[in-house]
């Protein structure tokens, strides 16, 4: 019988392998489309796909944007935001991770990207998948940040775990994918690219 992709559990080595040489993937989804501030042009961004090394397995680091913020407030978020001029996904997704919870980058191996994500306030966002390497201190910041946290990379990678549900937002219908861990409900732009992170590595060639 074929060996289970991706394999419960997922180790370091293998999440290595699977972005050590290009091929050929079909995206779950490529964003929600720009429905919202169309007034506003497309900006280019990129975000950390955060994933932690543990003894007794991996996990995925989020934080929750503060209530505030203009845009996705109080969301479950990846660490990240817009690309200054020039700057390259990579670099975009190190800088804003190390502004926005103070992680030090010198602890992250990039692996590899996945594919761009439109988001519906018109961020095109490149996630940036990275392996973590402990120990490290993080030092959110109080403006943009309310809480880090962390979910087994086995629960995020579960079917069962996967949700798919609509709504109307601003007399608009949009359909979103959702993970719900616990009290944290992760859900929109999150959990597509989380979609498509299990898409990549699900997929047996």
């Amino acid at each position: 019988m074929n060996s289970p992709y991706p394999p419960n559990p997922v180790s370091e080595h293998w999440l290595r392998q699977r972005f050590a040489a290009p091929r050929p993937f079909a995206p779950v989804t490529t964003g929600d489309g720009h429905l919202f501030r169309r007034d506003r042009p497309v900006r280019e961004a990129a975000v950390l796909v955060p994933v932690v090394s543990h003894d007794d397995g991996l996990t995925v680091l989020f934080t929750r944007r503060t209530d505030h913020l203009h845009d996705h407030a109080g969301q479950i978020s990846f660490p990240g935001g817009r690309a200054e001029e020039g700057e390259s996904p990579r670099d975009t997704a190190l800088r804003e991770t190390a502004e926005e919870i103070g992680l030090d980058v010198t602890r992250v191996e990039i692996l590899g990207h996945l594919n761009e994500y439109m988001t519906v306030t018109g961020y095109r966002v490149t996630p940036v998948v990275g392996l973590v390497q402990r120990p490290f201190e993080l030092k959110p910041d109080d403006f943009e940040v309310a809480e880090v946290f962390e979910v087994p990379l086995a629960f995020l990678l579960d079917p069962a775990n996967h949700q798919r549900n609509q709504l109307i937002q601003e007399g608009l219908e949009r359909h979103y994918y959702a993970m719900p861990y616990g009290p944290y409900y992760i859900w929109g732009a999150t959990a597509g690219m989380l979609m498509n992170f299990y898409a990549f590595l699900a997929d047996p060639r």
